[in-house]
């Protein structure tokens, strides 16, 4: 359940969540998970 994300959801709707910070939230998990695959990808690398 973690994996799909339904906790995370769960603790998201909790709230009402304005549509200007939702739009900068997932733009920073957007930037976070795509970080997350650089570093994953030059680890692979050997860099």
């Amino acid at each position: 359940m973690q994996r799909e994300g339904v906790f995370r959801e769960m603790k998201l709707r909790r709230n009402f969540e304005k549509p200007s910070e939702r739009k900068a939230r997932e733009t920073a998990e957007a930037v976070r998970r795509a970080r997350k695959l650089e570093r994953k990808r030059l680890e692979r690398e050997g860099f």
